[in-house]
């Protein structure tokens, strides 16, 4: 996601006169007479205005000149080097971090109401290093819904007065706004849980709305399954209930909770829990709702794991908010 150039010079002043001088930087210099003909069909008035046949053959240049700079194999080169933020040190093993490595794009994982998720190779093809990658990329303005999240902002910090009102109006600008916080909010939520020791995608990087994520899944490509497709036995799901519950109290002693959790955003790989989804996550110390929101969280699952048959007694979500209160300083 690069930023265009922009010249905010108007049409026909000395920038476009440059533009098409590119157009005769060739090897072999055209005579004094050729020049001149050339510069007359591109800018019949003399006023330093592109033609459309002028403007199409520059861009075909530039494009070449882009492609030209490209990595031979993949769609882009690393984009390690441009990260607005980098995943918590110590990085792990499997990680390419070298700039010569390229990135390619393997298909779409997953489409949701704020984001979709594509599945990124990143590789340096000389020595045969990769890694998977999940990039999770959420939507412009135009094409995010944000029917649910005025709740969840509530408590959260921003530089300054006018960025709130933008948000408090989703006004363009603050609509992307939010689509930043909700990036960053995320990103930072799984940086803590991964310090923390709960099982969560390592975050690679975040670029504006953009992160990539630890691929949670196969070599081959295929993703891991939600918790909600499983059918655990009854050793396997009080396994998953004591990690589960684990991955809540790290939260909790942060003073947060996940905010939209369920069995659908919990993803089982190889026996371990892994949580997902993070972008709600809500301060429960200063949101005025926070505490319900930790309520909800805590009956979603908990209610989840009564049906697939754990034991009252050991998923009770009344004894389970207590403890998570009580882990972030508000019991």
């Amino acid at each position: 996601m690069r930023e265009r150039d922009l010249d905010p010079r108007p049409a026909g002043d000395a920038g476009d006169l440059e533009s098409v001088q590119e157009l005769y930087d060739r090897t072999d210099a055209p005579d004094r007479e050729r020049m001149r003909r050339e510069r007359d069909e591109l800018s019949p008035r003399g006023r330093g205005r592109l033609t459309e046949q002028a403007r199409a053959r520059l861009a075909e240049r530039r494009e070449a000149a882009a492609a030209d700079d490209g990595p031979s194999e993949g769609d882009r080169w690393s984009t390690w080097d441009d990260a607005d933020e980098r995943g918590p040190e110590p990085q792990p093993g499997w990680l390419v971090t070298e700039l010569a490595a390229v990135d390619q794009e393997l298909g779409l994982l997953k489409t949701g109401k704020e984001a979709d998720v594509f599945l990124v190779e990143r590789a340096l093809p000389a020595s045969g290093r990769a890694c998977l990658m999940a990039a999770k990329r959420y939507r412009d303005s135009d094409h995010r819904q944000f029917h649910r999240d005025a709740g969840y902002l509530e408590g959260r910090r921003v530089r300054a007065s006018r960025e709130m009102r933008a948000m408090r109006r989703r006004s363009d600008f603050g609509r992307n706004l939010i689509a930043q916080q909700w990036a960053a909010a995320e990103f930072a939520a799984l940086s803590v849980l991964w310090l923390g020791g709960a099982r969560v995608p390592y975050p690679v990087q975040r670029i504006g709305t953009e992160l990539l994520l630890e691929f949670i899944g196969d070599a081959d490509g295929t993703a891991a399954p939600r918790l909600v497709q499983l059918r655990p036995d009854r050793h396997e799901l009080a396994d998953l209930w004591q990690q589960l519950l684990g991955a809540m109290v790290i939260l909790a002693r942060g003073g947060y909770t996940h905010g939209d959790l369920s069995a659908y955003n919990l993803l089982v790989h190889d026996g371990e829990l892994v949580m997902i989804d993070l972008p709600q996550l809500v301060d429960v110390v200063t949101n005025p709702q926070g505490v319900a929101f930790l309520e909800r969280d805590v009956r979603a699952v908990t209610k989840w794991f009564a049906s697939r048959g754990l034991p009252g007694d050991v998923a009770d979500p009344d004894r389970t908010v207590e403890l998570l209160l009580d882990e972030a300083g508000l019991g």
